[in-house]
């Protein structure tokens, strides 16, 4: 019987690519994204692999159409074995200039949409005694960035949540892991950049920041070989609970782990050419 997988955020980069790897693999495909025009064309992708399929154009933040969702993937399908959390959006700027307004709706897309879905799907899984969750985080989520104040805090948020929550659902078959990409070859960190103004004291180094970023997102590991490290995390009969899937993840993960305060700053800020 065909394993039943949902992915957030599914229409455009990994979550695009994670989905038809898995139909490849004879998954049955559900999924959703604000994204219209970009689902139609996954449709007919995943139509050419005879790929059973589900997807739905809906916002992250509507709690009432995800409930509906889940509840129509349940009667077409039966069970749903894998829930993908992908959804997020990125935030850039100095922590002194943040507006706070926009800072919530971060939270609410990335940690709140992120327990949205989890929420949905987690009361069959426990039913069933039997799932997987696998989550999007971040390097981030462990080793903050300058002037990715707000989304640090919103991995930081996630990574605890989650990790929580797994001690909580583990005892019903259910098993949680969680993804730490750095750089992905996407263009998610170029919706996320956006300059201060031009008189901030902020502006030169997060000119350089950004600049240096963009530099790093040109060598980055491509959608295609993220997405077949994901897969391999879905498909894992024991998961780990924190995957990284790029070298740059791996490195500054080791360092967080094995070195001293100072010395990692120094790394970290020189790495990204904004030491003064």
């Amino acid at each position: 019987m065909s394993k039943v997988v949902v992915i957030s955020g599914i229409a455009q980069g990994m979550g695009r690519e994670v989905s038809l790897m898995l139909a490849a693999q004879g998954y049955t495909i559900c999924g959703f994204d604000i994204e219209k025009k970009y689902l139609d064309s996954l449709s007919d992708e995943l139509n050419k692999l005879n790929a059973k399929h589900h997807l739905e154009s809906l916002s992250i933040t509507d709690s009432d159409k995800i409930l509906k969702f889940r509840d129509a993937v349940l009667k077409k399908f039966g069970a749903v074995d894998t829930v993908v959390s992908n959804v997020g959006i990125g935030f850039f700027g100095p922590f002194e200039e943040v507006n706070l307004v926009k800072a919530l709706q971060c939270f609410d897309i990335n940690v709140i949409g992120c327990a949205r879905l989890l929420q949905a799907f987690v009361p069959s899984m426990r039913k069933a005694k039997s799932g997987k969750i696998v989550v999007m985080s971040s390097l981030v989520g462990q080793v903050p960035f300058p002037f990715e104040s707000i989304y640090s805090a919103t991995k930081f948020a996630i990574e605890g949540m989650v990790s929580s929550m797994r001690y909580e659902v583990s005892p019903f078959g259910i098993q949680v892991a969680m993804i730490q990409p750095a750089q992905v070859s996407t263009n998610f960190a170029a919706k996320a950049q956006k300059l201060p103004e031009s008189n901030s004291p902020y502006y030169d180094r997060c000119v350089r920041f950004i600049n240096r970023d963009n530099e790093l997102i040109k060598k980055a590991t491509n959608p295609k070989q993220a997405a077949e490290r994901i897969v391999k995390v879905i498909t894992a009969k024991k998961p780990k609970l924190f995957n990284q899937v790029d070298f740059m993840s791996t490195f500054f993960l080791g360092l967080n782990r094995f070195l001293p305060q100072k010395l990692k700053d120094k790394i970290l800020l020189d790495h990204m050419n904004i030491n003064v």
